[in-house]
């Protein structure tokens, strides 16, 4: 008579269960307190690197339309880029220039006067100081192409008198954008400048200093981060902008690279969307490589301009 083998069931040490089990809970708890901001992390990277992932290939792509470029780095030619900085009807190059010009004018002055108002509010005392604080932020809550038609009017009269500072002139354009320089800036400086022991300007008061000499060589050295913030701010605001831009430039040659770019594909069937999105590549490079440059100081102005 054949014997077979009794299977035997080997017992799961207690000691183990319990380890499983505190695993488990110890991945939920991770998941409840840190895990779903990973990834929420995740999605949001993913959903912000994906336009750029695109706009690069649709630049180094092979066809010119946006539906011939739903693949990734199918295709790589630098075609676009020849093309955009050889055509002479549009001028890439002189628009590139044109852009730098004008947002970093404008990002340095505005910073100055900006600098300049926040120090007046956080340090000196006078009647309607909170009221004009808030009214700079009011008006911010406006934006500033409503007065388009306004700012076409006051250039052509200004036009007339100084015609450097017309219609069609980069130095007109940087004169409408530093109208609205002051605003949430200023309010976001003057949060920062609060940060500032007023010690440091009494002692220097002591010794004879005044506003001036506390300005330049006191606060300004303080307030650096703050500063790359604004400009940073200020110049991609400038750079982007499209409205204000069209509106006061028409000649070709004087035009920035929003409204260049812009009349690539302005018509309702086009094939220039890779030299266009190789524009657009070209054109935020100088953004990029200040922002990585002068990121820690972006971060520290922040944070510190918003704990007070």
């Amino acid at each position: 008579m054949a014997t077979y083998p009794i299977a035997r069931t080997v017992p799961v040490e207690p000691a183990a269960q319990a380890t499983t089990a505190r695993r488990r809970r110890g991945f939920g708890r991770w998941f409840m307190a840190t895990g779903w901001r990973h990834v929420v992390g995740i999605v949001t990277s993913a959903i912000a690197v994906f336009p750029l992932l695109y706009v690069v290939s649709t630049s180094f792509a092979t066809s010119g339309t946006l539906t011939g470029s739903n693949q990734l780095f199918r295709s790589f030619t630098l075609d676009n880029y020849v093309k955009l900085v050889s055509d002479p009807g549009r001028p890439f190059v002189r628009w590139w220039f044109n852009t730098m010009f004008v947002s970093l004018f404008t990002a340095v002055a505005s910073v100055f006067l900006c600098t300049l108002a926040a120090y007046a509010f956080s340090r000196l005392r006078f009647s309607g100081r909170r009221i004009g604080l808030g009214t700079l932020v009011i008006t911010q809550m406006f934006p500033q192409f409503l007065g388009v038609v306004a700012i076409f009017l006051l250039l052509v009269s200004i036009g007339n008198a100084v015609p450097s500072l017309g219609l069609d002139t980069l130095p007109g354009l940087v004169l409408v954008y530093l109208g609205g320089a002051l605003g949430v800036n200023t309010y976001l400086m003057y949060g920062y400048f609060n940060t500032i022991p007023r010690e440091l300007d009494e002692a220097a008061k002591i010794d004879g200093a005044g506003h001036a000499r506390i300005f330049f060589t006191i606060i300004l050295r303080l307030v650096g981060p703050i500063l790359v913030v604004i400009g940073m701010l200020v110049y991609i605001g400038v750079a982007g902008d499209f409205v204000i831009a069209s509106v006061v430039l028409s000649d070709p040659r004087s035009q920035t690279a929003a409204v260049g770019l812009f009349g690539m594909i302005s018509l309702f069937r086009n094939d220039n969307w890779g030299t266009f999105c190789a524009g657009a590549v070209l054109t935020a490079l100088p953004v990029m490589i200040l922002f990585l440059y002068t990121q820690k100081y972006i971060v520290t102005g922040l944070f510190a301009g918003s704990g007070k």
